[in-house]
């Protein structure tokens, strides 16, 4: 009786305690508490981190401003990696400097944990080549992978001919692929048994044109056990006007459409959790993608809790849409607010339209701001936290905002990300770091 009551105990102790923003975890309060952290892009710091004193100074640097994560990556749009594997190739070189003689991610792993950070490998997923440099996997003997995308203007072509893209996409359903990134994935966590967690990128599709290939029409026409008789007519067009930017339309297919590919990618983000869980169950299991909730539809994600029903306010999801919410499945739920308008107030004054990376067109409203992000994100994710992420380039031209927006998450969300290092070292804004760190509780004013 005594051995029951002191495990119990200790099990309280340890769940009042612990302090993450993960979905199920006990968050004891305060701004001092909430994880803050920072993210280390593979490509953009390669020449930087290919000698070990730079891991330790810049690790040192950002513990001392209050940061408690590393999020380190470790596999970019390439689909090269930055460890040793028998699944992907290493990436050797990036733009002319040669990779360092040493374990990357264990380095990463050691010098974090001496200093008290957690370290988690973010992978790109859904994405195997770089279309600026004709490089990665798709480009050296996969190009069968390669997502099929609907072009206004030239309709169904690989996405490896779309070169105003960077990223060449995967389509989610291809098998052959579904299989080889789960073993990956696999392989990193049985080799990095200390690895605190994952953050997972690009679990989507494109965007609003992706993937219109047979296999797709095949898989789609499954699902609803009828045909579709104008492919992609049925489910989408382009609306074109000269000089202006093509408009998507869409055809009497299209919500059935969307509800079925955010099915695609909330079901492989269960058998990727399965999978990796299988090899270490205390792994943490996390996401990123972008806070526009609005229009993430058209790639694919459903974020939100499974309580939340997006029909009632959004004419683009069907009654069935929210049954494949992915917010109870993660750990660790990483989001972009990157928005340059910080409270409900600046925006309504700019009334600014944005424009995010995956977005078909334009979008408006209170969503589109630091402060209403994360009201809305409150919202739709029905108790289930998020880390509030933002992107540094973006304030070059006012820095004084970096440490407004930092403050900002750290006061509406659980937790701050910040992407991403190379961009405050080369602006040198680790004043304006500091200040916003301050300003949001992570360090003593």
């Amino acid at each position: 009786m005594k051995k029951y009551l002191y495990k119990h105990i200790l099990l309280l102790s340890v769940m009042l305690t612990f302090c993450v923003s993960a979905h199920g975890r006990k968050q004891s309060g305060g701004n001092s508490e909430k994880p803050a952290m920072m993210w280390f892009d593979a490509e953009a710091n390669f020449s930087r981190f290919n000698q070990k004193d730079s891991i330790d100074f810049y690790l040192k640097k950002i513990k001392s401003l209050g940061f408690t994560h590393a999020i380190v990556d470790v596999r970019p749009i390439t689909g090269e990696v930055l460890f040793e594997s028998q699944y992907a190739p290493r990436m050797e070189e990036w733009n002319g400097a040669k990779r360092g003689d040493f374990d990357y991610l264990g380095y990463f792993i050691k010098k974090g944990h001496e200093l008290g950070i957690e370290v988690h490998a973010s992978l790109n997923i859904f994405c195997a080549g770089h279309n600026y440099f004709d490089r990665g996997l798709v480009y050296s003997g996969h190009s069968d992978w390669a997502s099929i995308v609907y072009n206004p203007k030239r309709g169904l072509i690989p996405i490896t001919e779309e070169k105003e893209k960077y990223g060449a996409m995967i389509n989610p359903l291809n098998e052959e692929y579904r299989i080889y990134i789960l073993n990956l994935l696999k392989e990193l966590v049985k080799k990095y048994p200390k690895l605190d967690g994952l953050i997972l990128d690009r679990v989507r599709y494109d965007g609003i044109s992706a993937d219109f290939s047979e296999l797709s029409r095949r898989k789609f026409e499954e699902y609803i056990g009828s045909k579709v008789e104008r492919f992609p007519e049925d489910i989408l067009t382009w609306k074109m006007e000269d000089g202006k930017r093509p408009i998507p339309q869409f055809g009497k297919m299209a919500n059935k459409w969307f509800e079925w590919r955010t099915k695609t990618i909330t079901d492989f983000m269960a058998l990727m959790r399965k999978e990796v869980k299988s090899v270490n169950p205390k792994i943490f299991f996390g996401t990123y993608s972008g806070a526009w909730y609005p229009s993430y539809y058209e790639v694919g994600v459903n974020f939100a809790s499974r309580k939340y029903d997006p029909s009632k306010d959004f004419d683009w999801a069907t009654p069935q849409y929210k049954n494949y919410g992915y917010a109870e499945l993660l750990d660790l739920y990483v989001t972009g607010n990157y928005y340059t308008d910080i409270t409900i107030d600046e925006y309504k004054k700019s009334n600014n339209l944005v424009w995010n990376e995956t977005d078909s067109k334009a979008q408006q409203g209170t969503w589109y701001c630091v402060e209403g992000s994360c009201k809305h994100l409150r919202e739709i994710l029905k108790g289930n936290k998020f880390v509030g992420g933002i992107l540094v380039d973006q304030f070059y031209d006012k820095p004084e905002k970096l440490s407004a927006t930092i403050a900002q998450n750290l006061k509406d969300s659980d937790g701050l990300m910040v992407f991403d290092i190379v961009h405050i070292i080369t602006k040198n804004l680790w004043k304006e770091v500091e200040v916003g760190m301050r300003e949001g509780g992570k360090l003593q004013k």
